[in-house]
């Protein structure tokens, strides 16, 4: 009697598998435990949320590099340009805060669109090119004071919504964070496991063949330049209303772009999961344990993890873990 059926069957994979059930665990525990055991300590979950923030860019960044095949040193761009329009739309305009979220990831993503011409170049020429127009809005929101305020910036941005009254407010801004970073992975994983994530991977290999077979490489490099800048911004605009105040040094710094690339690298910017457990764990790791170690220049102490991750593992800590004989899958 054949065996196929039975085989075929086995290779299914069940409503328990092992990663639905490792995720769901995940999920658990950030949605449940998280909360419950760090309410009443609210500099850690600050610690936390600000360490989402940059697992939000770091995700974004990694989709443009990793899909698109572009690195960007000027995501601080579309990160500042949501935060204001987030601030200015909440201040001046009265819109609630969460429609604001997502109006601030649309203004990243129509500044991006005037970022579309630089696509015909490539590799640092690309780079710079962004990193021009990360200057380029910095000044001009320094300059535009009857809309920004100038250099004086943007105060009483209205607060996030408070899920409960008994909860902490940092409690409740990570709950809305930590849900805004899942969906981004979700749509990232949706977009990856398409046919137009073959077609972006395909053409890592080489661009010009698969022009050859009808693919529109221009146009997906654009497509994925403006899902990168809309995550971004809404990322930006969240972090305008959870510090409730917004000027143009700190909204366009380059620490908005430089730390989410040191996340990525570190955890692995090519898989889904590295980039926002890169950036969990090279900040906390960064403030809870060499600040306390090191309090003048323990960022040195993070430069060196980088540097001995990208010489023993180029692909990151998540792949490492899961190297046969290595640490469990995380």
């Amino acid at each position: 009697m054949s065996t196929a059926p039975t085989v075929a069957f086995a290779r299914r994979p069940g409503i328990f598998s092992r990663q639905r059930v490792l995720a769901g665990l995940g999920l658990a525990l950030a949605y449940l435990a998280v909360p419950l055991l760090l309410d009443t300590n609210p500099y850690v979950m600050s610690l936390i949320v600000a360490s989402l923030v940059l697992g939000g860019v770091a995700l974004a960044w990694a989709l443009l590099g990793n899909l698109g095949g572009m690195v960007s040193f000027g995501h601080n761009a579309f990160f500042g340009v949501g935060a204001y329009v987030a601030a200015i739309a909440t201040t001046r305009y009265g819109l609630p805060v969460l429609p604001a979220l997502v109006l601030g990831g649309a203004g990243a993503l129509l500044a991006s669109v005037l970022m579309l011409p630089v696509l015909r170049l490539r590799g640092a020429y690309f780079a710079l090119a962004i990193l021009a127009f990360a200057h380029i809005f910095r000044i001009i929101a320094n300059e535009w004071t009857s809309v920004t305020n100038g250099a004086g910036g943007i105060a009483n941005i209205p607060m996030l919504p408070q899920w409960s009254g008994q909860m902490n407010s940092k409690t409740g801004a990570y709950l809305i964070i930590l849900t805004i970073v899942l969906l981004f992975a979700l749509a990232y994983h949706r977009i990856r496991a398409s046919h137009y994530g073959l077609a972006l991977r395909a053409m890592h290999g080489s661009e010009d063949a698969t022009r050859v077979v009808g693919v529109n490489s221009t146009l997906l490099k654009g497509a994925m330049l403006m899902v990168s800048a809309f995550m971004t911004g809404v990322v930006g605009a969240f972090n305008a209303h959870y510090i409730n105040y917004l000027e143009p040094d700190y909204a366009f710094s380059t620490a908005w772009v430089s730390l989410p690339i040191v996340a990525a690298i570190f955890g692995g910017y090519r898989t889904l999961a590295g980039p926002v457990l890169g950036a969990l764990a090279v900040f906390l790791a960064d403030q809870l344990i060499f600040k306390a170690l090191i309090p003048t220049g323990h960022q040195l102490v993070l430069g060196a993890l980088l540097v001995g991750m990208i010489i023993f593992s180029p692909s990151g800590l998540l792949p490492l873990l899961k190297k046969p004989g290595g640490a469990p899958h995380a």
